[in-house]
C-alpha cells in the first residue's frame, strides 16, 4: 500500500497558535505520534481532521484553509 502524502498547513497554524504538539493533540483528543504525522503529510482520517480544525478554533466549514486536499 503506497503513502498518500496530504498537504496541509497543521504546523504552520499551530507554530502562529504558539501550541505545542502535545497541546495539540491534548485538545484535539488525538495522539502526539498522531499530530506529529499529520504534520508531515501523511494521510488521516476524516474524524482527525474534524477534530484538529475544531482544537485550533476554526469552523469546519474553514477545513479549506487546513487541508488542501481532502
Amino acid at each position: 500500500m503506497e503513502s498518500v502524502l496530504v498537504h496541509n498547513t497543521v504546523r504552520k497554524i499551530r507554530e502562529k497558535l504558539l501550541m505545542s504538539k502535545a497541546e495539540l493533540a491534548r485538545n484535539a483528543g488525538i495522539s502526539t505520534l498522531t499530530v506529529d504525522r499529520v504534520e508531515k503529510g501523511m494521510s488521516c482520517r476524516i474524524e482527525t481532521k474534524r477534530k484538529i480544525i475544531l482544537a485550533f478554533g476554526y469552523e469546519l466549514s474553514e477545513k479549506g484553509l487546513i487541508f488542501t486536499n481532502g
